[in-house]
């Protein structure tokens, strides 16, 4: 049975950078799809970035493009978001997920999100000045 657990939050002024791990245990990342979503206060959790483990296709929400890159490393069964020029707007708690394979990154991210089922507790990562 596959467990996430992610880490790597906390408070960065604008413009700064932070990194999210999310590690995997139970089984290998090489099957599975993994998707960062965050929720911010008074608002739905939306999909940031996902991650296929079988070809390593991506996708990102259009307000992290060019800011945010999500990779993998199947030796360590990790994913990680490496979060760069970071916004107020990207204040929220985000959460690490993971489900075997069953359609595309995209469209898990973004319209099938109720696939994951397994999620970590969720790291908090604040921008402020």
């Amino acid at each position: 049975q596959l467990q996430v657990a992610e880490s790597g939050g906390g408070l960065v002024q604008p413009g700064g950078s932070l990194r999210l791990s999310c590690a995997a245990s139970g089984v290998a990342l090489e099957d599975y799809t993994i998707g960062w979503f965050r929720q911010a206060p008074g608002k739905e959790r939306e999909g940031v970035s996902c991650i296929s483990g079988r070809d390593g296709s991506t996708y990102y929400a259009d307000s992290v493009k060019g800011r945010f890159t999500i990779s993998r490393d199947n030796a360590k069964n990790a994913v990680y978001l490496q979060m760069n020029s970071l916004k107020p707007e990207d204040t929220g708690i985000y959460y690490c997920a993971g489900e075997v394979w069953i359609t595309t990154v995209q469209t898990m991210c973004v319209t099938a999100q109720a696939l994951f089922g397994s999620w970590g507790q969720g790291t908090q990562v604040t921008v402020s000045s």
